[in-house]
């Protein structure tokens, strides 16, 4: 069934429907249909719950959503001209999401005229991120769905991916928001950190924080994300493609790496500060100074034009000549908004990378260092790229003495470095 839908356009909403339209004529294509949560929120403005919403965008700008009847709360926050609704089960037949969406999307694919028509779709490999305890993925069925309703299926990841790197100032203004939030969280936590917390007791004062503020300072429905925290010897695990929390206790005169990945509404965050628990020695003075350089080197190189691969070289030779080349093992960030861990989101800062940074990119920066046996460090912002150069989105803890937690002068020993 159909819902009343007012016509609204929230902010933002109209230049993402251009985009997308100009991005269809470019490629020859006649509509776009996307099903991960992540498309469905670029396309929509709305951050589907369990991964069984679809939507249509038409080349003519018709923006259409097919979502359960549970989710359209969150739909009509969205810009959609167009909500149908479906129930995905009943108690009279066991059905799946795929039988119940096939006869509406087809229906809406035939008055759209878009019946023998080239229709975008993805293809994949994907990366998405969790919107729910367990999510619903039409992976191959998708195609199979737009095979079932006469229309031609094509692939449409690359288009999708570069729709994704460019953020509209309503899109950049979210993920703001959302870091704003954590950097409130931040400060609250940083003040609780002490030897003898374990790990996943010092991560869970940074989510309590940060849920707390999200949810009464951010306007969104819906909230979530991950912080993990890792000391000492584990502070090394940052360098992995994961990260996570032990139960290992925290001791003076040791790094702790607290790691955090939020979103309000689907837009993402991706933030890493180091901090360590006593005072600084030389050694350690030294590698919070050369990843604060390398930090600065690369925000400086930062404007629309600039090769992604120069941003990370900038970085990189600054930890090169203060003799921690070797020690910093992945690039310098990737695309970050509507997904936090993404390595292959443009624009990917990276030596190999052909990406060229464009005004509205959103991305990480994170220069880092990991020292075998027990010193890792790293220190992620998010930027957005502006007209001129980048706006910091994450401006908190940027300095030594910002991210040392003077403690009591009972300690557990010295970590080797």
């Amino acid at each position: 069934m159909a819902i009343d839908h007012k016509e609204k356009l929230i902010s933002g909403g109209r230049e993402r429907i251009d985009r997308t339209t100009m991005a269809l004529k470019d490629k020859n294509l006649d509509a776009l249909v996307c099903a991960l949560p992540t498309n469905v929120l670029m396309l929509t403005g709305y951050f589907p719950v369990v991964g069984t919403s679809i939507a249509l965008a038409s080349r003519d700008g018709q923006v259409c959503l097919f979502v359960p009847e549970d989710e359209a709360e969150f739909a009509r926050r969205g810009w959609a001209s167009e909500i149908s609704t479906f129930k995905p089960g009943s108690l009279e037949d066991l059905t799946g999401a795929v039988d119940v969406v096939e006869p509406i999307l087809r229906e809406s694919l035939s008055r759209l005229g878009l019946n023998g028509k080239r229709v975008g779709c993805e293809y994949g490999p994907h990366f998405q991120p969790s919107s729910y305890a367990s999510m619903h993925l039409y992976g191959a069925s998708l195609i199979d769905l737009l095979d079932g309703a006469d229309v031609h299926a094509a692939p449409a990841d690359a288009m999708i991916s570069r729709l994704r790197a460019v953020k509209t100032p309503d899109e950049i203004e979210r993920i703001r928001r959302s870091c704003a939030a954590a950097e409130r969280a931040y400060s609250i936590g940083r003040q609780h950190l002490q030897p003898g917390l374990r790990e996943r007791e010092a991560a869970n004062l940074f989510e309590s924080q940060r849920e707390e503020l999200e949810l009464s300072d951010i306007e969104a429905a819906r909230v979530g994300g991950y912080v993990f925290c890792m000391a000492g010897e584990n502070s090394l695990n940052a360098n992995a493609a994961y990260q996570r929390s032990s139960g290992k206790v925290l001791r003076q005169d040791e790094f702790v790496v607290v790691h955090c990945n939020s979103h309000a509404d689907g837009y993402w965050t991706d933030i890493t500060r180091t901090y360590f628990l006593g005072t600084p020695d030389e050694k350690r003075r030294e590698m919070y100074a050369a990843v604060f350089e390398a930090r600065e080197a690369a925000m400086a190189a930062i404007r629309p034009g600039v090769a992604a691969a120069d941003v990370d070289g900038a970085a990189r030779g600054v930890l090169t000549s203060r003799g921690f080349g070797e020690f910093f093992k992945h690039g310098t960030g990737h695309g970050v908004g509507f997904a936090a861990i993404d390595h292959g989101a443009i624009p990917r800062l990276h030596p190999a990378s052909p990406d060229v940074l464009e005004a509205g990119m959103t991305f990480n920066v994170e220069p880092a260092i990991y020292i075998e046996p027990a010193s890792g460090m790293r220190h992620c912002d998010m930027v957005a790229v502006t007209d001129s150069g980048c706006e910091v989105l994450t401006p908190f803890h940027t300095e030594v003495n910002e991210l040392t937690v003077e403690v009591g002068s009972a300690a557990s020993g010295r970590a080797a470095i």
